[in-house]
């Protein structure tokens, strides 16, 4: 436990183990505010933790239990430092029916995530995987007979969801000769400046999006509204030169329809980062896939394990975690994605 004196202290709780060069970033991040108490327990053990909540006035992590929760009646607010909050929702909403707790999204690692969309999405148009296991095998320039890039110039790239990641691969993406389709529940939310005129969209014209669009980039919360809202009327809309990349969440497409469009080329293809099965059961030769169809079989896909929020290292993510800690400690409210608990994002 690290402690800074202070009259009116703001208790921090960390509910994981921190490693030390991070300790010493948030430390060094919130110097300035001497009623700020960060705590860094030695164990992290169920009952240390729920001890140690109940003086919490902010808990940072990524999965508290009821009973911390229940425990921590001076909470005001939770910090969940990644991007997906769906597992929190149910939890929050049974604890708030009582009190005010604030929970807030981690945004940190967006800048990493729509660097990832853009590398998944130029490694299928340009047929990077194929040509490099070719050349692994000592094939040399096989040429354009087999695995042809794929243009980008002049294509529409529809964006589903516009939050964090996709406002960058929206600016990543402008400098090629693109134009740009986007598809979001609230226009009326203040998400920022678009960088470029784009044709606007709601969830309701879904068909209208995939039939004009070329190449569809998934980037939206997952909750009871976006599970399965994509489905084999969608892809076949899309058609047989479409590209789909999915950095959202695995259940937003619905996995056997995505699997045959693949399989039978009712879409070009597909980059994919997020899956349906996150404690896969290893086969009899030990292999673990994380999906219930064999997508690693098929030659138009490119499959990543989940790992667009890399590097984890990087200490610049964790500015959004010190900036909520500031604001709470000098009175402010206005957090830093903040969660709708109905809306569950």
């Amino acid at each position: 436990m690290i402690k800074k004196s202070s009259k009116q202290e703001t208790n921090v709780l960390f509910i994981w183990k921190p490693k030390e060069k991070l300790k010493k970033y948030l430390l060094r991040g919130c110097q300035e505010l001497n009623n700020v108490n960060l705590v860094f327990p030695s164990d992290i053990n169920s009952e240390g933790l729920i001890k140690l909540a109940a003086k919490a006035d902010i808990i940072v992590g990524w999965r508290p239990t009821r009973e911390m929760l229940h425990a921590a009646s001076n909470l005001k607010l939770f910090i969940n430092p990644g991007a997906g909050v769906q597992h929190l929702i149910g939890l929050f909403r049974e604890t708030v029916s009582d009190r005010t707790i604030t929970l807030v999204n981690g945004h940190g690692n967006t800048y990493f995530a729509a660097q990832h969309t853009v590398a998944l999405l130029l490694a299928l148009m340009n047929k990077v995987i194929p040509h490099h296991n070719w050349m692994v095998s000592g094939t040399w320039r096989k040429g354009d007979d087999d695995a042809i890039s794929v243009p980008l110039r002049d294509r529409i790239i529809g964006l589903i969801g516009y939050g964090a990641v996709n406002q960058k691969v929206h600016k990543f993406l402008s400098t090629f000769d693109v134009e740009f389709a986007i598809c979001k529940r609230d226009w009326h939310r203040d998400r920022g400046s678009i960088p470029e005129r784009i044709c606007k969209y709601d969830p309701d014209a879904l068909d209208e999006f995939f039939d004009r669009v070329d190449i569809v980039i998934i980037a939206v919360p997952q909750t009871a509204r976006t599970q399965g809202m994509i489905n084999s009327s969608h892809l076949k809309l899309l058609g047989s030169s479409g590209l789909l990349v999915n950095v959202a969440r695995g259940a937003v497409i619905c996995e056997k329809d995505l699997y045959s469009a693949l399989k039978n080329h009712d879409i070009a293809g597909a980059a994919l980062d997020v899956w349906y099965e996150y404690q896969p059961d290893p086969d009899d030769q030990y292999r673990k896939y994380p999906y219930h169809y064999p997508f690693h079989v098929l030659e138009n896909v490119v499959l990543s394990p989940h790992r667009a929020a890399s590097p984890f290292n990087d200490l610049k993510r964790w500015d959004e975690v010190i900036e909520n800690i500031t604001r709470f400690a000098t009175g402010r409210q206005d957090f830093l994605n903040i969660v709708d608990l109905e809306l569950e994002y």
